[in-house]
């Protein structure tokens, strides 16, 4: 896997590494925190739309890769994609949320398909996964390795742990909402932007002046020199 420096004082990554599931499980019931659209509606229980990803519900392999995957890539968005842009990494987890949670409020309206994401009642691993398929898609030509047994370029990471999800019995929905509102985030922070000049995601002002981010500094190593520049050019009027 790729090696990244650790940084304590990172936002999203810190916190989700300082869960405690446990205490969850204990104080709080989950039956208060899954999603659950009558509910929402009706009986106006809207901390249903954001507590459902604070919630990974079984402590098991596909759980601890999970968290292995909050920790390690989240931390790796933020220290490189998003260094110095505490609110745009913030809004596009907002962003991953509201894809997420509105996929699964159409799909649930769908034929055929409204008993597949009836059964999704927590999108943690989803919005974790998302943050997967983006570092992906930002660093393409990594080389990584999956336990050792085979290696890979990073632009297969997600399809590589969609297998393994599916190897060891969970659900395919919960990775493909994940990949979906990854690509999605993709193509309209970084695609769409370089075929039409605009910016669709752009990031409010009032989630900016929330934090006080620091310009990053990159420091200009010593006795480097730089390639001279081409004949025609120096002999340019």
């Amino acid at each position: 896997m790729v090696q990244a420096d650790a940084d304590n004082h990172s936002f999203v990554s810190h916190g989700g590494c300082c869960y405690h599931r446990w205490m969850l499980a204990r104080y709080i019931s989950p039956y208060n925190l899954y999603l659950n659209p009558t509910l929402v509606v009706k009986q106006y229980q809207y901390w249903r739309l954001v507590t459902n990803f604070l919630y990974f519900r079984k402590m098991d392999l596909d759980f601890m890769f999970h968290m292995f995957f909050l920790a390690r890539y989240c931390k790796l968005l933020e220290e490189n994609s998003f260094r110095g842009k505490t609110a745009d990494f913030l809004y596009m987890l907002l962003f991953g949320a509201t894809v997420l949670t509105g996929i699964v409020l159409i799909g649930g309206m769908i034929p055929y398909l409204s008993a597949s994401f009836a059964k999704i009642i927590f999108l943690s691993n989803s919005l974790t996964f998302m943050m997967v398929y983006v570092w992906s898609k930002q660093n393409p030509y990594i080389h990584m390795s999956f336990l050792g047994l085979f290696t890979f370029t990073a632009a297969y990471l997600p399809w590589v742990l969609l297998g393994f999800s599916i190897l060891v019995g969970a659900s395919a929905w919960v990775d493909l909402l994940g990949m979906i509102a990854g690509h999605a985030y993709y193509f309209l922070a970084e695609v769409y932007p370089r075929m039409t000049n605009r910016r669709p995601l752009k990031t409010p002002s009032f989630l900016k002046a929330l934090f006080a981010d620091e310009p990053v500094v990159v420091a200009r190593p010593e006795n480097v020199r730089f390639a001279a520049a081409p004949f025609d050019e120096i002999h340019q009027d």
